[in-house]
């Protein structure tokens, strides 16, 4: 795309000056949480250093201490040019920090934020000094089980299917200046029936008093040729308006409209330019696709075309650092091999990914399900921690084309009684709904896999790993399955009392989990001992998921080991551990109508 820079870490939103602050900062261990009361953030002791943005937990923070600290700080120097902020304003970003973070600049509080998922921005305009400015983070992390956190574990040691904690900056910090007047956020809809783009524009300017002349102006190119220019009023701090996107040349080889799909996922080049009488106040590039989303009966449709999803399960979890990539070619890596084994998407579990994967989603049509880490215990404040956090993550991601789905919960963790409580029940149906309210044209599924309440596509989980038992139970009529005990070493309904299937799509979107023999860690069922056992077992149980006809897409678990859980395709180091072209011939073979 044209807008990309390597290692920008919003790709959907690029600006020319910024600095990634990433490197080694100086750090303190608080363990008794006495830094504020003594006043840290106005002289700093750092006792050691780390590389951020690995947290402390993992080998290439340089640190790798495993032991639970609930708070941290961080300390480094950033270089600011004064006179930059006669026309500008001086950001910061943290992509990532989990759980609460507070920042002060030269001594001075700057803000805080609490989410361990979802980007968030300090503007330290008035606080910087030309030259070098000291900028202090102290994190604040728990045990507490009221807090999303999805995979991270609560207690001393992991166990079960949860890790090792993830405390502190985990994604890319930097710094941008940005003009006093600009685009804060753009919102971008594809209208595929309509062949036009809705584009809603937030706008940031200082003293603004409603009679300035502000102008901006959207071009959109494909591969460098022109498709539309246009340019409107803005009145306020908000805009909207709506592009047509049809080429109409019809011996110009943009014509018509390119569609994303995963076999050619076709992407538009958009600029936006906001000006004031002439004059170039803030130039923001992104990208964009021309896609659709939809259920219909039995069927998810892309482009109004059935879609048989084939995704694989994906933790995110690297050896050496964790939840952090250890850089971007890593995720290009786990996207391509992903793509080489036969699958054409992934559901990220319990994880919101760095930005540049689904920059790299998109560009080589990898279809996405985002899911939401889960919280674990039930209260009035993991409500409202998750609620928020959700939704800003929502926002933040929400013009990528490779996401198709979204998942706020699963297996009815942080939802425990939502079989038979009402209050649990209207949580679940509170998140559906706000997440159809900011975006009506994706499917969401409130309660992957377990208990659903209100959902756009039926979702079950069963690890059966013999593939003519699996054939036999999903053979049943469908009515009978919905209401059987279908899940694996799991005693529950397939829906919370008082709702009941209404012919969604059904996808059985966790199966799986083969382990070898010999392997220290835990797989699904029985460990195989050989290759050839673990590709056998693989094309029975796929293969009996391909072979009922009301099954529109599966989800292996999943795409590496992590940790104690050794049951991916490939190990943490990111070797294939079976033949990638033999599990590549089982996705694409054909059974029936499935392909």
């Amino acid at each position: 795309m044209k807008c990309y820079k390597k290692d920008y870490p919003r790709p959907q939103f690029v600006r020319s000056e910024w600095e990634n602050l990433n490197g080694e900062w100086d750090f303190r261990f608080d363990a008794e949480n006495r830094g504020e009361e003594e006043r840290w953030f106005e002289h700093f002791s750092g006792e050691t250093t780390i590389r951020v943005p690995f947290t402390y937990e993992t080998k290439l923070s340089t640190i790798e201490d495993d032991t639970c600290c609930e708070n941290i700080w961080y300390r480094r120097a950033i270089l600011v040019c004064k006179e930059r902020l006669n026309d500008c304003r001086y950001v910061l970003h943290f992509e990532g920090s989990d759980f609460e973070t507070k920042v002060w600049v030269n001594g001075f509080y700057a803000g805080s934020h609490r989410g361990g998922y979802a980007r968030f921005s300090f503007d330290i305009s008035e606080l910087v000094k030309d030259g070098e400015n000291e900028l202090v983070v102290k994190v604040e992390d728990s045990a507490d089980m009221q807090q999303p956190r999805g995979k991270q574990r609560w207690i001393a040691q992991n166990f079960a299917c949860f890790y090792s904690h993830t405390t502190g900056i985990w994604k890319t910090v930097w710094g941008e200046y940005v003009p006093k007047t600009s685009l804060s956020y753009v919102k971008m809809t594809p209208l595929l029936e309509e062949n036009c783009l809705d584009l809603e524009f937030d706008i940031t300017s200082s003293g603004y008093d409603g009679d300035r002349e502000l102008m901006l102006e959207t071009t959109i190119s494909y591969q460098g040729g022109l498709i539309s220019r246009t340019s409107m009023c803005v009145l306020g701090g908000h805009a909207r308006t709506r592009v047509d996107i049809f080429a109409r040349k019809e011996n110009d080889f943009a014509w018509g409209i390119k569609k994303w799909t995963p076999d050619k996922p076709e992407l538009y080049d958009i600029t936006f330019r906001l000006t004031e009488k002439g004059q170039v106040c803030d130039e923001v590039g992104s990208y964009f696709a021309m896609r659709e989303v939809r259920t219909d009966g039995p069927n998810v449709l892309l482009n109004g075309v059935p879609l048989y999803q084939r995704l694989l399960l994906d933790q995110g979890y690297w050896q050496d650092s964790h939840l952090t990539p250890p850089d971007e070619e890593a995720l290009i890596e786990d996207i391509e091999k992903i793509r080489q084994m036969g699958f054409n998407g992934v559901r990220k579990h319990q994880k919101i990914e760095d930005e540049r994967f689904l920059y790299w989603c998109d560009v080589k049509g990898l279809l996405v399900w985002s899911e939401a880490p889960a919280a674990y215990q039930f209260s009035d404040l993991a409500v409202a921690e998750f609620t928020r956090e959700w939704m800003e993550i929502v926002k933040q991601n929400y013009n990528h084309p490779c996401i198709i789905t979204w998942t706020p919960f699963n297996e009815s963790w942080g939802v425990g009684r939502v079989k038979t409580r009402r209050d649990q029940q209207h949580f679940t149906q509170a998140v559906y709904h706000l997440t159809k309210c900011f975006d009506p044209y994706r499917p969401v599924i409130a309660n992957d896999g377990w208990e659903h309440t209100v959902t756009d596509i039926f979702t079950v989980h069963d690890y059966e790993e013999n593939g003519a038992l699996f054939l036999e139970r999903y053979s049943k009529f469908r009515d009978e399955i919905l209401k059987s005990e279908i899940y694996y070493n799991r005693d529950t309904a397939s829906f919370a009392d008082g709702f009941s299937y209404a012919g969604q799509p059904i996808i059985v979107s966790e199966y799986g989990g083969i382990a070898f023999c010999g392997d220290a860690g835990f797989g699904y069922g029985n460990k195989v001992k050989s290759e050839a056992d673990f590709i056998r077992r693989f094309d029975e149980i796929t293969t009996a998921i391909k072979e009922i006809p009301y099954i529109c897409g599966y989800c292996y678990t999943q795409v590496s080991d992590v940790q104690q859980e050794t049951n991916g395709l490939l190990d943490m180091r990111r070797n294939f551990k079976v033949n990638p072209e033999a599990i590549r011939e089982i996705n694409l073979r054909r059974v029936g109508c499935v392909r």
